[in-house]
């Protein structure tokens, strides 16, 4: 577990606001859920009067012994300001229920979060988004689709929400980077705290970019199993869809889904091969009537009329009238960098010494790796571990 650098983004002040940090003491306190913390809220004149209340009226708002004390004796207020402290100093914010800031979908849901701690753009919360999700051990074949589709929908304004995870969730961050628009990450970690700890850059690159850090857990917070599940309600709760890409048949995603489908989200799948362990849930998804998703032209036909029309209005006028499956405009290709992306696979990789084989006729060694190091660079090549070469979508 890695903390994330204060300067990953330029600090603005958190003024202190009374009915923020009465919500925010409220999802310190010991015992609270958030279902029973809104529930409350609905029966005061403001959040605020939380400080003010005596202990049994504290205890009449069917509050647990252990968090009626805690609030009546001043600790959870003491907590809050700590912990707005804390916030403040990282430059992020405290997004509570109440505020204006707060995103109406996640209003939506059964149990939204009463408080959420953000780091970056909290504007982008308000976004139309597809949350793309699945396996922390994608073959090929899915990190390349979820970086494709993720890319394509991207550049065509549509927010891409994941959770930083290892695999499909990384691919989907990194996709829509690649299209240089800006990216949700919704953490089962304190905003402070980045896991797993390889994605350090990453999460740096989604802040420089104008995207955002999501959590509603409290600075400091490490790892814990429970958290992600969780965790996965807010992901489908922030976007208007949930798109799977790969998962197991006891993936977490299947969580991600349930929640997608209990909140009337929509739902698409990305068929896989049906001999493969990460294809069972996105294929058993498609038969239960999840949208079937090959390319991003899937999604968009699917997307309400509204959302649409927003986007498009959005849009730079040159990339209205594209067709193709990307608006991103395509290198071009020297002959050494062609007869290299030629021989390799997006569903297989190839180790160095098979891509050296198939073209030592062709190619020297030396113009081999300088043309894979260019593919590389452009994105149209990814080196896996041992030298392995794969070909993205």
């Amino acid at each position: 577990m890695t903390r994330l650098p204060q300067n990953a983004v330029l600090p603005e002040p958190l003024q202190l606001d009374e009915q923020r940090l009465a919500w925010l003491a409220l999802a310190l306190s010991p015992g609270l859920g958030p279902k029973r913390i809104l529930d409350a809220v609905k029966t005061l004149e403001a959040p605020s009067q939380i400080f003010t209340l005596p202990l049994t009226a504290l205890e009449g708002l069917r509050f647990p012994a252990e968090a009626a004390q805690f609030i009546f004796d001043g600790k959870a207020r003491q907590a809050a300001e700590e912990e707005w402290a804390r916030v403040a100093a990282q430059g992020a914010t405290i997004v509570s229920y109440g505020c204006a800031e707060y995103p109406e979908r996640l209003k939506e849901i059964y149990d939204p979060p009463p408080v959420l701690w953000v780091r970056g753009a909290v504007s982008l919360l308000a976004r139309p988004a597809i949350a793309v999700v699945g396996t922390r051990h994608p073959s090929p074949y899915g990190s390349g689709v979820a970086e494709m589709l993720a890319r394509d929908l991207a550049v065509r304004r549509l927010l891409i929400v994941s959770g930083m995870a290892r695999g499909i969730d990384s691919c989907a961050h990194r996709g829509a980077l690649a299209a240089r628009m800006p990216t949700v990450a919704v953490w089962g970690t304190g905003i402070d705290v980045i896991y797993p700890k390889e994605n350090k850059k990453l999460a740096e690159e989604i802040l420089a970019t104008g995207g955002a850090i999501v959590s509603e857990l409290p600075m400091g917070t490490f790892p814990a199993p429970q958290n992600f599940p969780r965790r996965n309600r807010i992901l489908s709760g922030l976007s208007i869809a949930v798109l799977v890409v790969e998962a197991g048949e006891n993936s977490g995603t299947r969580v991600t889904a349930r929640c997608a489908a209990e909140q009337n989200r929509d739902l698409f799948a990305v068929p896989g091969n049906v001999t493969s362990k990460g294809s069972w849930t996105p294929n058993t998804l498609i038969k239960q009537g999840a949208k079937l998703v090959a390319t991003w032209e899937d999604v968009w036909e699917d997307l309400p009329s509204q959302v649409r029309l927003e986007l498009e209005s959005e849009a730079p006028a040159e990339s209205k009238s594209e067709t193709t499956a990307s608006l991103l405009p395509d290198p071009v290709l020297r002959p050494q960098e062609a007869m290299v992306l030629e021989v390799l696979r997006s569903d297989e990789s190839l180790q160095i010494d098979e891509i050296l084989e198939l073209l030592e006729t062709q190619l020297t060694s030396s113009e081999v790796f300088t043309a894979l190091f260019e593919l590389e660079i452009t994105g149209r090549v990814r080196c896996l571990p041992g030298k392995n070469y794969v070909r993205t979508m």
